[in-house]
C-alpha cells in the first residue's frame, strides 16, 4: 500500500512557467495586455480556429457565447443533464431555458437520436397549444464533450442545420481533442450554423492558466464576445494605456469582468507548447488501465471511437454493480483507504435542488445518465503521474475487485438440482 495520498488531478507546473510569470510580474503589464493577445493569438493557430478569445473561465466563455449568439429570455437551449452545473447556470443567467436530453450509453454524451426526439415532441406540444411553459422556441444546442471524447458533431450539426440552431460546444475537457482528424474548436468555417467553441484552462484540466477559459468561433461573433467580456468598452486596457493607444473609450453594452490576466496568460503560453508532451502521457496512462481492466467484467472502461482521438481529460470507469458486493460509494472509500483519490463526474444537472424544484425534474427522467451516475467513478489521470503511481492505482482497484466479487455460479450438477458457487473469477452461468 502507498505511504502517501495520491492527489486525483494536480497540475505540472515547471520552471518555465514559473518564469514566464516572473517576467510579467517584472514588465509594465500584469492584467490583460501583451501576454493575453500572443496566447490568444497563438492558441487560435495551435487549433487551426479563425480566432480566439481569451476570459477568466470555461463558464464566462459559454455565457459570452450565449449572449453573442443573441438567446433571449425564455427561449431553449438544448443541452446534457451529465455535466458540470456551471454550463447550465449560464443559461438560466441569460433568462432561457435549458432543455435537457440524455446522453448515449457508451460515450455519454448528449445523443443525436433523442435530441431529434425532444424536439419533435416540443413540435407536438407547440401544435396542441401546450407548448413549455415561457413558450419561447429552441434556439441553441449546447453539446458537451464529456471527458474528453467529441460528441456526434456531424449528426448534431445536421439537426441544428435543419432546425436553424446555433451550436455552443462545451470543450472544457476537449483540449486537445479530434473529431475526424480535425480539432475541436476549429471546425466553425464547415458547421453551416454559428458555431462557438468554449475552453477551460481551470487547475486539474489538460493545460493550465490556474484559472482562465478561451473562445473560439467566427470573428464577428467573437468580436462581440470581446466586447461584453470587459465592461462593453470600446477600448480595453491595452488600447488605451500602452504608447499606441487613446484614452478615450465608450461603453456600448452592460458588459462583464470576464477578461483574463497577462500572469495567467504567461503560464497559458508555457503549458500550451508541452500541451502534446502532456497529451502523450495522458495516452500511456489510459492504455496501461486499459489493459489491466479489460480483464475484469465487474468494470465498464470508457470507450473511444474510431472517428475521435479522445483527449483524456478524465479516466470514469463504470462499476457493473451487479457483479460486486459493494456499492460505488463504498468503492470509493476502500480506494480512498489505500490513499487513492477519486472523484465523481458529474451528479446530474436535474438531482440538483434548484433544478429539480424549478422544473420538476425526477431521477429518472434521465434514465441512462442517471445510471451512469450511480455506477461511475473518475480515476487519477494526470501527466505528472509516475509508472509507479499509475500501478498503484491499478492494484488498488485489482484488490477492491477481487475482494468484493459476488459469489457466482460456476457449475451445476443435474441431478440434484443444486450449484458449486466459488468466490472470485467466474463465468456468469445463469441461477437455476
Amino acid at each position: 500500500m502507498r505511504l502517501q495520498d495520491l492527489p486525483f488531478a494536480p497540475p505540472l507546473i515547471g520552471e518555465e512557467e514559473i518564469s514566464e510569470v516572473i517576467d510579467t510580474l517584472r514588465s509594465d503589464w500584469i492584467t490583460t495586455g501583451p501576454k493575453v493577445k500572443r496566447f490568444e493569438r497563438e492558441f487560435a493557430a495551435y487549433l487551426g480556429a479563425p480566432v480566439a478569445l481569451a476570459v477568466n473561465s470555461c463558464t464566462a466563455a459559454l455565457h459570452l457565447a450565449l449572449l453573442a449568439l443573441g438567446i433571449q429570455p425564455g427561449e431553449g437551449v438544448i443541452t446534457t443533464p451529465l455535466t458540470f452545473c456551471s454550463g447550465i447556470h449560464v443559461i438560466e443567467h441569460v433568462g432561457a431555458r435549458p432543455v435537457l436530453v440524455d446522453v448515449e450509453p457508451q460515450t455519454l454524451n448528449l445523443d443525436p437520436a433523442k435530441v431529434t426526439a425532444a424536439l419533435a415532441g416540443l413540435d407536438r406540444r407547440r401544435a396542441n397549444r401546450k407548448a413549455p411553459r415561457d413558450g419561447g422556441p429552441v434556439k441553441a444546442i449546447m453539446p458537451v464533450h464529456l471527458y474528453g471524447h467529441p460528441c456526434q458533431l456531424d449528426e448534431l450539426l445536421e439537426i441544428a442545420r435543419r432546425r436553424q440552431l446555433a451550436m455552443i460546444e462545451d470543450a472544457a475537457h476537449a483540449l486537445p481533442a479530434k473529431y475526424k482528424g480535425r480539432f475541436i474548436g476549429n471546425l466553425s468555417d464547415s458547421a453551416g450554423v454559428p458555431l462557438l467553441t468554449a475552453f477551460s484552462f481551470y487547475a486539474t484540466k489538460n493545460m493550465t492558466t490556474a484559472e482562465g477559459g478561451m473562445l473560439t468561433g467566427p470573428p464577428e461573433l467573437v468580436d462581440v464576445a470581446r466586447l461584453l467580456s470587459l465592461h462593453g468598452m470600446s477600448r480595453d486596457a491595452w488600447k488605451r494605456y500602452s504608447s499606441e493607444g487613446s484614452w478615450y473609450y465608450e461603453v456600448v453594452r452592460p458588459g462583464f469582468k470576464y477578461n483574463m490576466t497577462d500572469i495567467q496568460a504567461a503560464i497559458g503560453l508555457v503549458q500550451l507548447r508541452k500541451l502534446s508532451g502532456f497529451h502523450a502521457r495522458r495516452r500511456e496512462i489510459v492504455g496501461r488501465y486499459n489493459q489491466a481492466f479489460a480483464a475484469m467484467p465487474e468494470l465498464e472502461a470508457p470507450p473511444e471511437r474510431a472517428e475521435v482521438e479522445h483527449a483524456w481529460h478524465l479516466y470514469v470507469l463504470r462499476l457493473r454493480t451487479e457483479r460486486l458486493s459493494l456499492s460505488r460509494h463504498q468503492f470509493i472509500e476502500e480506494l480512498k483507504v489505500r490513499r487513492i483519490a477519486t472523484s465523481v463526474h458529474f451528479i446530474p444537472v436535474h438531482l440538483h435542488p434548484y433544478y429539480r424544484d424549478k422544473y420538476g425534474y425526477r431521477p429518472h427522467d434521465f434514465p441512462v445518465a442517471y445510471d451512469a451516475y450511480q455506477r461511475m467513478i473518475s480515476l487519477p489521470l494526470a501527466p505528472r503521474m509516475t509508472d509507479d503511481d499509475v500501478e498503484d492505482v491499478i492494484e488498488a482497484v485489482r484488490d477492491v475487485v477481487a475482494k468484493h466479487r459476488t459469489v457466482c455460479t460456476v457449475a451445476v450438477r443435474p441431478k440434484l438440482r443444486s450449484q458449486s458457487v466459488v468466490p472470485g473469477p467466474c463465468t456468469y452461468a445463469p441461477r437455476l
